[in-house]
């Protein structure tokens, strides 16, 4: 699917340098960006879930911890 992606000067210049780090074209760098930042996206969700059923499932435990 085609799209057009409008930056402003300094997202440019971000874009340009990430692209020239990785030694990528600026496409191939937005879309390792949108990529990457799902993945995160889809970790951290899962590590604040995972969190939280741990905070509930170990309740008692931690309050008797922190006593």
């Amino acid at each position: 699917m085609a799209m057009t992606l409008r930056l402003n000067d300094e997202q440019e210049r971000a874009l340009a340098l990430l692209a020239e780090a990785d030694g990528v074209s600026k496409h191939e760098a937005t879309v390792r960006a949108i990529t990457e930042a799902a993945a995160r996206r889809v970790r951290d969700d899962r590590v604040r879930a995972l969190s939280h059923n741990g905070r509930e499932r170990y309740a008692a435990l931690l309050d008797r911890l922190a006593q």
